[in-house]
């Protein structure tokens, strides 16, 4: 089944100059746009498996900074794996869900073909596979409780035997690895803290344990890394903030040093944010320097789901606009999503 993808109109994009420490909104939507461009060059080649991520990636920046509505021309660029004739996966499942979450097309999709190739995955152990070929990791159980929430098809799998895996996972640290006895990570963070937070059991976890160990992770640049003695890297800017915001831990780093971190990866002359300054920019950056920069509240940016990594008003429309659907979010993500639709209004 095709994907719709986007892109905005350039003559859209109004000119901006842009001085060390502001945001380069427009300068990153045209970022965006000339990706989608330039389809035969070497880094277009070498990431094809991952165009279906890019596509969430770079519309859901496109989001966050108000471009969306500017949208103007469809194409149809893969269905459920990473591109056109890829074999289909659970990552690139989500991915697809949520860009069609993004334009409140989730209509288009058979609903119940997707949530069984889905549960179909799990395993045991209450686990998830990737693919038909069985790699574990619990990337794939955040992926699976995320994708499946969001479709309201959360009944499909054994919810209890996942948080049971999830929680077989955590460290004496506090941290959580791929599988039982892996490493803890920051990117494995998110993904069991946002699958517990999704299914209502954050209790598993020890927040002022968890916390310390991921507050520990931002360096004297104000950069967050991904584990100890390791660089910083923009990406931790939302696996590292969106966890600390989920166990609300999230004032115990310095939020004003890592916006300084995130603006000095931006390319004021081309748009785009890379890893460290100076580095080069790409797409995966771009997201999450923008996402994480939502975190924190950044001026002029819309809000963004800590769990679902979606938008707010997207994460809203889902669960909120029909009444029958409102069982499917958990009581804590019920009330917290009231909660900010009282502040919203108010």
């Amino acid at each position: 089944m095709p994907l719709l993808f986007y892109h905005i109109r350039p003559e859209a994009i109004p000119k901006t100059r842009y001085l060390m420490g502001e945001l380069a909104a427009d300068k990153h939507v045209k970022y965006i746009i000339s990706i989608e461009k330039k389809k035969d060059n070497f880094e277009s080649v070498v990431m094809e498996h991952l165009r279906m991520n890019g596509a969430y990636w770079g519309l859901t920046t496109l989001d966050l900074l108000g471009k969306l509505d500017a949208m103007m021309e469809v194409l149809f660029v893969g269905g459920f794996a990473g591109n056109i004739g890829h074999d289909p996966h659970i990552l690139y499942t989500l991915s697809a869900v949520q860009v069609l979450a993004l334009f409140d097309k989730l209509d288009v999709l058979d609903i119940d073909k997707v949530s069984n190739y889905i549960s179909g995955l799990q395993n045991e152990d209450g686990s998830f596979s990737g693919d038909i070929w069985g790699e574990v990791d619990t990337r794939f159980s955040y992926i699976a409780v995320c994708c499946l929430s969001i479709l309201h098809r959360l009944d499909k799998v054994d919810v209890d035997n996942a948080v049971n895996y999830i929680v077989s996972c955590k460290n004496l640290d506090g941290g959580f690895g791929c599988t039982p006895g892996g490493e803890s990570h920051a990117g494995q963070i998110f993904c069991c803290v946002g699958a517990l937070a999704i299914t209502g059991a954050l209790h598993h976890v020890d927040k002022d344990l968890l916390g310390w160990w991921l507050c520990e992770r931002q360096v004297k640049s104000g950069g967050l890394n991904g584990r100890p003695e390791k660089l910083p890297d923009v990406c931790y800017s939302w696996w590292v903030l969106s966890s600390l915001i989920m166990i609300d831990r999230v004032h115990w780093i310095s939020k004003e040093k890592l916006v300084k971190y995130i603006l000095g990866c931006q390319d004021l002359e081309n748009g785009g944010i890379s890893d460290r300054p100076d580095d080069a920019v790409d797409i995966f950056h771009t997201y999450f320097g923008v996402a994480g920069l939502s975190l924190l509240e950044y001026p002029g940016l819309k809000a963004i789901d800590p769990a679902y990594a979606l938008p707010d008003d997207v994460v809203k429309r889902i669960f909120f606009a029909h009444r029958h659907c409102r069982s499917d979010l958990s009581l804590a993500r019920r009330r917290l999503l009231l909660k900010l639709a009282v502040v919203f209004c108010n």
